[in-house]
């Protein structure tokens, strides 16, 4: 075995695809690329993020306390890594990759319309911020593109590298323990 530095443990451990969080402040909406989150709780739906100060979004969601997260899928993939490689404080990250907002239900930020799923969220939780970067955001509403046809999404493995979802396996019948669970 060859030791890596621990710095990189992420690379090893990053639970969930790159996502997309979208916010609005002050009447100007942004979207970044997020790849730090993980879901913590079934119910109700908390989802932890890491998003710090030196992320445009991250005074927009102290301010606002709600967000859009949006599950792009590798149609998507230049798109996902240019947005993270600028900052929404000079760039109006919708028109600039020509995203497709669409009005939430629940909150102010946008909806993204070429993004598999959006979920709406408020953040339940803030106590973490100042110390971790961590917001606990609570998934108020969930919104599919049912007809999309491309649904593989990514997951970033560090320095531009992304594993990609391929097929599925059904252990739903296995699943003894847990059945109860939506």
């Amino acid at each position: 075995m060859k030791e890596i530095p621990v710095s990189q443990a992420y690379r090893l451990l990053e639970p969930g695809p790159i996502v997309l969080v979208a916010t609005s402040y002050k009447g100007r909406p942004n979207v970044m690329t997020l790849g730090f989150h993980m879901m913590i709780q079934h119910v109700p739906p908390l989802i932890d993020c890491i998003i710090g100060p030196w992320d445009h979004s991250y005074q927009a969601l102290r301010a606002t306390g709600e967000c859009v997260i949006a599950t792009p899928t590798l149609d998507l993939a230049e798109t996902v890594v240019d947005i993270g490689n600028c900052s929404g404080d000079t760039v109006d990250t919708f028109q600039r990759f020509g995203l497709k907002p669409r009005s939430a239900s629940e909150v102010k930020a946008q909806l993204i319309g070429d993004c598999l799923a959006n979920i709406e969220c408020r953040v339940a939780d803030a106590s973490l911020v100042d110390t971790y970067n961590l917001f606990i955001l609570e998934a108020k509403r969930i919104w599919i593109d049912a007809a999309r046809n491309e649904r593989r999404t990514m997951h970033h493995c560090g320095g531009g590298s992304f594993t990609v979802d391929g097929g599925t396996l059904d252990f739903g019948d296995r699943m003894t323990k847990w059945r109860h669970l939506p």
